[in-house]
Protein backbone atom coordinates (compact mmCIF):
# COMPACT_ATOMS: atom_id res chain seq x y z
CA UNK A 1 0.00 0.00 0.00
CA UNK A 2 1.65 3.09 -0.95
CA UNK A 3 1.34 6.00 1.75
CA UNK A 4 -0.34 9.57 0.98
CA UNK A 5 1.95 12.17 -0.30
CA UNK A 6 3.06 14.58 2.42
CA UNK A 7 0.52 17.82 1.88
CA UNK A 8 -0.59 20.10 3.92
CA UNK A 9 -3.53 22.24 3.22
CA UNK A 10 -4.22 26.14 4.38
CA UNK A 11 -7.70 27.06 5.09
CA UNK A 12 -7.38 29.30 1.45
CA UNK A 13 -6.46 25.82 0.03
CA UNK A 14 -9.50 23.88 1.51
CA UNK A 15 -11.99 26.56 0.25
CA UNK A 16 -10.47 26.10 -3.71
CA UNK A 17 -11.18 22.41 -2.79
CA UNK A 18 -14.84 22.74 -2.05
CA UNK A 19 -15.06 25.51 -4.66
CA UNK A 20 -13.48 22.92 -7.52
CA UNK A 21 -15.75 19.84 -6.35
CA UNK A 22 -18.71 22.27 -6.81
CA UNK A 23 -17.31 23.48 -10.06
CA UNK A 24 -17.15 19.73 -10.94
CA UNK A 25 -20.65 18.85 -9.97
CA UNK A 26 -22.24 21.64 -11.47
CA UNK A 27 -20.28 21.04 -14.49
CA UNK A 28 -20.98 17.19 -14.97
CA UNK A 29 -24.62 17.92 -14.08
CA UNK A 30 -25.47 20.78 -15.89
CA UNK A 31 -23.68 20.18 -19.00
CA UNK A 32 -22.57 16.42 -19.04
CA UNK A 33 -18.74 17.83 -18.88
CA UNK A 34 -15.74 17.40 -17.34
CA UNK A 35 -14.60 20.12 -15.32
CA UNK A 36 -10.66 20.55 -15.50
CA UNK A 37 -8.68 22.49 -12.38
CA UNK A 38 -7.00 25.01 -14.67
CA UNK A 39 -4.58 27.08 -12.73
CA UNK A 40 -4.06 24.68 -9.63
CA UNK A 41 -3.01 25.86 -6.12
CA UNK A 42 0.70 24.42 -5.16
CA UNK A 43 -0.97 22.42 -2.62
CA UNK A 44 -3.20 20.57 -5.60
CA UNK A 45 -0.01 19.09 -7.09
CA UNK A 46 0.34 16.97 -4.09
CA UNK A 47 -0.64 13.21 -5.25
CA UNK A 48 -2.49 12.23 -2.34
CA UNK A 49 -6.36 11.05 -1.89
CA UNK A 50 -9.50 12.67 -1.51
CA UNK A 51 -12.68 12.10 -0.65
CA UNK A 52 -15.85 14.04 -1.57
CA UNK A 53 -19.48 14.44 -0.50
CA UNK A 54 -22.59 15.32 -1.56
CA UNK A 55 -25.99 16.02 0.96
CA UNK A 56 -28.83 17.30 0.13
CA UNK A 57 -30.69 19.63 2.40
CA UNK A 58 -33.88 18.80 1.56
CA UNK A 59 -36.49 17.40 4.25
CA UNK A 60 -34.50 15.48 6.59
CA UNK A 61 -32.01 15.52 4.29
CA UNK A 62 -29.59 12.54 2.66
CA UNK A 63 -26.71 11.50 1.57
CA UNK A 64 -26.52 12.35 -2.37
CA UNK A 65 -23.10 10.75 -3.03
CA UNK A 66 -19.63 10.02 -1.89
CA UNK A 67 -16.83 8.93 -3.83
CA UNK A 68 -12.61 9.28 -3.70
CA UNK A 69 -9.60 7.11 -2.70
CA UNK A 70 -7.44 7.37 0.73
CA UNK A 71 -4.67 6.31 -2.14
CA UNK A 72 -3.94 7.55 -5.57
CA UNK A 73 -1.38 8.58 -8.16
CA UNK A 74 -3.56 11.61 -9.61
CA UNK A 75 -2.80 15.05 -8.56
CA UNK A 76 -5.13 16.72 -5.70
CA UNK A 77 -6.54 18.97 -8.31
CA UNK A 78 -7.73 16.07 -10.67
CA UNK A 79 -8.69 13.70 -8.07
CA UNK A 80 -10.86 16.45 -6.22
CA UNK A 81 -12.72 17.12 -9.90
CA UNK A 82 -12.89 12.90 -10.88
CA UNK A 83 -14.47 12.36 -6.97
CA UNK A 84 -16.99 15.12 -7.24
CA UNK A 85 -18.00 13.39 -10.50
CA UNK A 86 -17.84 10.32 -9.57
CA UNK A 87 -19.71 11.30 -6.28
CA UNK A 88 -22.68 13.30 -8.76
CA UNK A 89 -23.08 10.03 -10.97
CA UNK A 90 -25.31 6.94 -10.09
CA UNK A 91 -22.97 5.07 -9.59
CA UNK A 92 -22.39 6.50 -5.93
CA UNK A 93 -25.75 6.55 -4.12
CA UNK A 94 -27.96 4.42 -6.94
CA UNK A 95 -29.41 7.62 -8.93
CA UNK A 96 -27.37 10.46 -10.49
CA UNK A 97 -27.51 14.11 -9.37
CA UNK A 98 -30.38 16.17 -11.19
CA UNK A 99 -29.32 20.00 -12.24
CA UNK A 100 -32.79 20.96 -9.30
CA UNK A 101 -30.90 19.50 -7.13
CA UNK A 102 -27.57 21.55 -7.39
CA UNK A 103 -28.91 24.45 -4.81
CA UNK A 104 -30.10 21.96 -1.93
CA UNK A 105 -26.63 20.31 -1.96
CA UNK A 106 -23.65 20.54 0.30
CA UNK A 107 -20.48 19.57 -0.67
CA UNK A 108 -17.26 18.34 1.73
CA UNK A 109 -13.98 17.50 0.63
CA UNK A 110 -12.26 15.32 3.27
CA UNK A 111 -7.94 15.41 1.88
CA UNK A 112 -5.82 12.65 2.96
CA UNK A 113 -2.53 14.16 4.89
CA UNK A 114 -1.88 10.76 6.49
CA UNK A 115 -2.68 6.82 6.32
CA UNK A 116 -2.00 4.99 9.20
CA UNK A 117 -1.95 1.18 9.73
CA UNK A 118 -3.07 0.01 12.72
CA UNK A 119 -2.94 -2.62 14.77
CA UNK A 120 -5.53 -1.81 17.17
CA UNK A 121 -8.20 0.09 15.45
CA UNK A 122 -10.63 0.79 18.21
CA UNK A 123 -7.98 1.82 20.75
CA UNK A 124 -6.12 4.03 17.99
CA UNK A 125 -9.28 5.76 16.12
CA UNK A 126 -10.61 9.17 16.72
CA UNK A 127 -13.78 9.15 16.29
CA UNK A 128 -14.64 12.79 14.19
CA UNK A 129 -10.89 12.69 13.23
CA UNK A 130 -10.15 9.53 11.33
CA UNK A 131 -11.38 8.32 8.15
CA UNK A 132 -11.05 4.26 7.70
CA UNK A 133 -10.24 2.08 4.91
CA UNK A 134 -10.45 -1.40 5.31
CA UNK A 135 -8.98 -4.06 2.46
CA UNK A 136 -9.26 -8.06 2.57
CA UNK A 137 -10.19 -11.09 0.91
CA UNK A 138 -10.27 -8.68 -2.06
CA UNK A 139 -12.33 -6.32 -0.65
CA UNK A 140 -12.17 -2.67 -0.07
CA UNK A 141 -14.18 0.39 1.25
CA UNK A 142 -13.89 3.63 2.97
CA UNK A 143 -16.26 5.88 5.25
CA UNK A 144 -16.16 9.34 5.89
CA UNK A 145 -14.68 10.88 9.06
CA UNK A 146 -17.36 12.83 10.44
CA UNK A 147 -19.97 10.16 10.19
CA UNK A 148 -19.45 8.59 13.81
CA UNK A 149 -19.89 11.94 15.57
CA UNK A 150 -22.72 12.49 12.53
CA UNK A 151 -24.29 8.92 13.72
CA UNK A 152 -23.61 8.55 17.12
CA UNK A 153 -21.66 5.43 16.55
CA UNK A 154 -19.15 4.29 18.91
CA UNK A 155 -15.69 2.76 17.35
CA UNK A 156 -16.98 -0.72 17.08
CA UNK A 157 -19.89 0.36 15.10
CA UNK A 158 -17.84 2.71 12.96
CA UNK A 159 -15.13 -0.60 11.85
CA UNK A 160 -18.50 -2.83 11.54
CA UNK A 161 -19.98 -0.57 9.16
CA UNK A 162 -17.50 0.03 7.11
CA UNK A 163 -17.10 -4.16 6.59
CA UNK A 164 -20.87 -4.18 5.69
CA UNK A 165 -19.92 -1.75 3.22
CA UNK A 166 -16.84 -3.62 1.62
CA UNK A 167 -18.85 -6.55 1.77
CA UNK A 168 -17.16 -8.03 4.68
CA UNK A 169 -18.72 -9.27 7.97
CA UNK A 170 -18.91 -7.49 11.23
CA UNK A 171 -15.85 -7.71 12.76
CA UNK A 172 -13.86 -8.62 10.46
CA UNK A 173 -11.53 -5.61 11.08
CA UNK A 174 -10.28 -7.81 13.90
CA UNK A 175 -9.04 -10.73 11.63
CA UNK A 176 -5.46 -11.06 10.53
CA UNK A 177 -6.28 -11.08 7.14
CA UNK A 178 -8.00 -7.92 6.98
CA UNK A 179 -5.71 -4.43 7.39
CA UNK A 180 -7.45 -1.46 8.88
CA UNK A 181 -6.26 1.95 7.96
CA UNK A 182 -6.33 5.12 9.67
CA UNK A 183 -7.01 7.89 7.28
CA UNK A 184 -6.01 11.50 8.87
CA UNK A 185 -6.53 14.94 7.20
CA UNK A 186 -9.10 18.04 7.19
CA UNK A 187 -12.21 18.09 6.12
CA UNK A 188 -13.69 21.22 4.65
CA UNK A 189 -16.94 21.68 4.25
CA UNK A 190 -19.79 24.33 2.97
CA UNK A 191 -22.09 25.36 5.58
CA UNK A 192 -25.05 25.99 3.36
CA UNK A 193 -25.34 25.15 0.03
CA UNK A 194 -23.04 27.62 -2.07
CA UNK A 195 -21.92 29.09 1.33
CA UNK A 196 -19.26 30.46 2.95
CA UNK A 197 -16.64 27.24 4.15
CA UNK A 198 -15.75 25.67 7.49
CA UNK A 199 -13.00 23.28 8.30
CA UNK A 200 -13.90 20.66 10.44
Amino acid sequence: MSEAQAVTLTYEDGTRAVELAREAVNSYVINGQREQPGSMREAFYARTGVFVRLESTRGRGSLRGCAGAHETSEQLGHVIVNSAISAASDDSCGSEVEPAELSNLEISVFVVEDTVLTDDPANDIELGTHGVAVEGRGERASMFPTLPVENDWSAFEYLDRTCRKAGLPRGAWEDDDVAVLLVDGPVFREREPEGSIERI
